[in-house]
C-alpha cells in the first residue's frame, strides 16, 4: 500500500478539519461583535467615554456590556484579545492551499489550455498576487479615497472583479475561484494582523502611560472591521465553490464569483441594518434572490473540458500511462466511470461530470491516478453505491497499477 499517498490525504482532511473550525471561531466572533456594535443603547447614565451598552441573555445568564469608543478612563487587569481566530485560520487556508494547490500543482492549480506555466511558475503567481492583494487594498485605505467608505467599497469591488477575471486567465477554474477567496481572506486577516490589534495595542500602551489615546486608531480598526464582516459571506462561498463545478467549471466562472460579493453585500446589510434598528430591508432578499437567478442561467453555458486531453501528458503521467496494467485499468476506468465522468455524460440526470473532472481519455484517467486510486482503490467511495458494477478484482488492478508506479 502506498503509505504517502494515504497519509497525504490525511493531512490535507486534518488541514481543512483545522481550517473550519478556526473559521467557524473567527466568523462567529466577527459577526457578533458586529451585531452587538450595531445594537449598541445610549443613555445619560452611562460612565465617562461609554459610547453605549447592550444588556443579552444566554446560557441561563445575563450580560450587560459597555462599550468604549476609544478606551475606559482605567484599562482593568483581565483584558480579551480576539486575534487568534484570524490568524489560526489564515494560516491553517495557506496550509491547505500548499497541500492540496501548490503540491498537486500539475492537476489542480494549472490549467495548460489557459497557461501554459511550470509549478513552479504558477505558484509563485499565486503568492506573489496575494500578497500584492492586500497592499494595494491597504494604500487604497490609506489614500485619500479610504474618508470615503462608499467610495472606497464601490473601488475595492472592482478590484475584486478585476481579480476574478484575471484568475481565470491564469489558473484552473477550480484554482481561480479559490485563490479569489485567498486573495480576499488574505485581506481580512491581514486586517487584524496589521491594523486592528496595532492600533488596539498603541491604546493600551497610552492608557498604560497615562496618554489619551488618538481617536483615528479607533476609527481605522472600525472601517476594516467592516470591510471584513462585509467580505464574510462571500468569502464563504468562494472557499466552498471547489465542490461544485457549477461555479467554477463553466464560461462565466468569473462573472459568477463577482455576484457573489454583491449577494454577499446585500444579505450583511439586511443583518446589520436589523441589528442597528434601521428597520426590515426585506429588498436586499429580493435582490440576492434576483442575482442568484442571474448565476444560476451564467452556469448553463458549460466549460470546455476536453482541454486537458488535448495537452501532453505531464511526466507523471507519462509514468502510469507506460505501465504495464494501464491499459486494463483505462478500459475498467471508461467502463466503469466516464458514463459520468466524461465531457458529456451519459449517466440519465447527471448533466455536469462530478467536481468537473471527466475520465474519458488516456491522459485524464494518467493525470487522475492518485484520486482514482484514493477514491476506487484504497476506499469504496467510487463510484457512488458501486452502481456501475466495479468488481472487487477491478479494485485490486488499480492499486497494483498506481502502487507499481509509485513505489
Amino acid at each position: 500500500m502506498n503509505e504517502f499517498a494515504i497519509f497525504w490525504e490525511w493531512l490535507a482532511f486534518a488541514a481543512r478539519w483545522l481550517h473550519v473550525v478556526t473559521a467557524i471561531a473567527w466568523i462567529g466572533s466577527s459577526f457578533y461583535f458586529i451585531a452587538l456594535d450595531l445594537g449598541l443603547r445610549q443613555r445619560p447614565e452611562l460612565p465617562p467615554g461609554a459610547h453605549g451598552e447592550e444588556w443579552q441573555v444566554h446560557g441561563g445568564g445575563f450580560y450587560h456590556i459597555q462599550k468604549y469608543l476609544v478606551a475606559p478612563a482605567t484599562l482593568p487587569e483581565h483584558l480579551t484579545w480576539f486575534k487568534w481566530e484570524s490568524y489560526a485560520t489564515w494560516l491553517s487556508g495557506f496550509a491547505l492551499l500548499a497541500i492540496l494547490y501548490y503540491a498537486g500543482a500539475d492537476l489542480y492549480l494549472i490549467d495548460r489550455t489557459v497557461l501554459d506555466v511550470s509549478a513552479p511558475v504558477a505558484i509563485g503567481l499565486s503568492v506573489a498576487s496575494i500578497a500584492l492583494g492586500w497592499l494595494v487594498y491597504d494604500l487604497l485605505c490609506k489614500s485619500p479615497l479610504g474618508r470615503s467608505d462608499t467610495g472606497l467599497m464601490l473601488v475595492l469591488f472592482a478590484v475584486l472583479v478585476a481579480m476574478s477575471w484575471g484568475y481565470t486567465q491564469i489558473f484552473s477554474g477550480r484554482a481561480a475561484l479559490l485563490h479569489l477567496g485567498a486573495f480576499t481572506a488574505t485581506i481580512m486577516s491581514a486586517n487584524v494582523f496589521f491594523i486592528i490589534i496595532p492600533n488596539q495595542k498603541v491604546v493600551v500602551a497610552d492608557l498604560k502611560a497615562g496618554r489619551t489615546p488618538a481617536a483615528i486608531l479607533g476609527q481605522q480598526a472600525k472601517q476594516r472591521s467592516l470591510h471584513n464582516n462585509y467580505l464574510t459571506l462571500p468569502v464563504i462561498f468562494l472557499m466552498l465553490s471547489n465542490h461544485y463545478p457549477l461555479a467554477f467549471a463553466t464560461q462565466h466562472n468569473w462573472a459568477i464569483a463577482a455576484l457573489v460579493f454583491l449577494i454577499g453585500v446585500l444579505i450583511r446589510h439586511y443583518f446589520n441594518s436589523l441589528h442597528a434598528g434601521r428597520g426590515n430591508p426585506h429588498w436586499t432578499w429580493a435582490g440576492s434572490v434576483v442575482l442568484f437567478i442571474v448565476i444560476i442561467w451564467l452556469s448553463s453555458e458549460p466549460e470546455t473540458l476536453d482541454g486537458l486531453a488535448e495537452a501532453p501528458p505531464s511526466p507523471v503521467a507519462e509514468a502510469f500511462m507506460a505501465s504495464e496494467h494501464f491499459p486494463a485499468v483505462r478500459d475498467t476506468v471508461m467502463g466503469r466511470c466516464a458514463m459520468c465522468h466524461a465531457a458529456v455524460p451519459g449517466w440519465e440526470g447527471v448533466r455536469r461530470p462530478p467536481k468537473a473532472v471527466a475520465l474519458d481519455s488516456a491522459v485524464e484517467i494518467a493525470e487522475r491516478a492518485r484520486e482514482i486510486y484514493l477514491q476506487a482503490g484504497v476506499s469504496r467511495a467510487m463510484p457512488p453505491g458501486n452502481v456501475s458494477g466495479l468488481t472487487e478484482a477491478e479494485r485490486a488492478l488499480i492499486v497494483t497499477w498506481f502502487e507499481e508506479v509509485r513505489r
